[in-house]
């Protein structure tokens, strides 16, 4: 009788789990939750405070509060909007505000490097932050620039030792940190763990800045792990807070597309985000999610348009690594090539020799490829694109059992690379 009431409770239990796998497994999203989002009106700078700063804005302006706060503003819009013309006023309006200050330069040497992180100068911002780090002043807020600048520039070293001189588990900007150097180690549990309490902090402390930092860069983490449903409720969070967050939406685009692969839906979502906003990233997504779909046409026109927004010089460097994907995709070799040793140059991180090596690959150098692979990519990243393309390195050079061991890990990561890398994967 005992027996027979065990394996009547283990059958339960088994079926539950089962029952509760499968509600995961059915997670759909509803275009309900995100519509009015996407019918947001674009972001226009016509708010109370740009108006009123950027009014005391004269040529030859020395008032540093109008110039710092106007260019807060830019920033704030050219997030809302894409354009990188905000980013450019907002660097501006920062330079003067360096130039003309007395007192605080520590402060606007800071906020300016932040700017040329934005823009992918960071040799630029790395000098920054070392004059803001001989004022003395913000120690803190130095050193967590300086982490974060080292981290781009692939110094992980450095960073981490900035990192530890930062040590405070009540700091919010510390806990981000700490979760991106987890997540960058490959640890991405521990790195949602870190991120879960800045979370909890900014929750704590109502502001918004925060809020929005934690629910975005916390759902991506989701994302990553898996954990699709939490992922996708924390981006509708950050739209409750701000509706024109394209990384929020383009976070919904990327569910749809690649957990429920319904390329219709994540196109109209993408449409809507690139109606408001000209980033020409959101381009090649909908160009890949029209690949998806069997409609080259669309994947051409798409192709196209990227370009051409990415041809414009005021983004400097911020599109390098996605142009190397776009030469290569049109097997324009040596164009993929140099742009591949320029972004080494600027940003010499695991990424930028990942693409160097693959446009090697691709032009027939495979032993020079494995070099960069082995002297610059393994074990430096665990980022599944970058895994993927030493996998092709590594089975160019014959070696096999290095390629069926990345070959299970990236089995693990199709949602995260996308339903098109399945089948590349499976034919590793």
């Amino acid at each position: 009788m005992k027996n027979i009431l065990f394996k009547s409770i283990v059958l339960i239990m088994t079926s539950f789990c089962v029952l509760s796998c499968d509600q995961e497994a059915e997670f759909r999203t509803n275009r309900l939750d995100y519509d009015r989002y996407l019918a947001q009106n674009s972001m226009e700078p016509t708010s109370k405070y740009f108006e009123l700063w950027n009014n005391k804005i004269k040529p030859d302006s020395i008032q540093v509060l109008s110039l710092i706060n106007v260019s807060g503003e830019y920033d704030r819009y050219f997030k809302g909007t894409g354009n990188i013309e905000f980013l450019k006023k907002a660097e501006r309006s920062l330079n003067k505000a360096v130039e003309v200050s007395a007192v605080g330069k520590a402060g606007y040497l800071r906020a300016l490097a932040r700017n040329f992180i934005s823009q992918h100068r960071f040799r630029e911002a790395l000098d920054l932050a070392n004059k803001a780090r001989s004022f003395g002043s913000g120690v803190n807020a130095t050193q967590s620039l300086l982490f974060d600048v080292q981290m781009e520039l692939g110094n992980y070293d450095i960073a981490k030792q900035y990192l530890d001189s930062i040590q405070n588990m009540s700091d919010f900007g510390y806990l981000i940190r700490v979760a991106k150097w987890n997540d960058h180690k490959g640890d991405l549990d521990t790195a949602i763990r870190f991120m879960e309490m800045a979370k909890q902090k900014a929750e704590s402390s109502k502001n918004k800045e925060l809020l929005l930092w934690s629910y975005s860069n916390l759902a991506d983490y989701y994302g990553h792990a898996g954990r699709i449903e939490e992922s996708y409720g924390l981006y509708l969070k950050t739209l409750e807070l701000d509706p024109y967050s394209a990384h929020a939406k383009k976070g919904i685009a990327w569910i749809v597309y690649s957990h429920e692969r319904n390329g219709k839906e994540a196109l109209r979502i993408l449409d809507s985000i690139i109606s408001k906003n000209k980033s020409p990233e959101y381009y090649l997504l909908k160009a890949e999610v029209a690949l998806f779909m069997g409609d080259e046409m669309l994947q051409v026109e798409n192709l196209d348009k990227f370009y051409r927004l990415a041809l414009n010089k005021k983004y400097g460097d911020m599109y390098n690594a996605y142009t190397v994907d776009f030469y290569l995709n049109l097997d324009f070799k040596e164009k993929a090539l140099a742009m591949a040793q320029k972004e080494v140059r600027n940003r010499p991180t695991p990424e930028s020799y990942g693409w160097l090596a693959y446009s090697l690959l691709k032009k027939g150098e495979k032993e020079k490829a494995l070099e960069l692979v082995e002297g610059h990519i393994a074990n430096e990243t665990f980022e599944p694109a970058i895994l993927f393309r030493a996998a092709e390195i590594y089975k160019a050079n014959g070696k096999t059992q290095k390629v069926e061991a990345l070959k299970k890990e990236l089995m693990g990561s199709v949602y995260e690379l996308g339903p098109l890398m399945e089948p590349q994967i499976a034919g590793l």
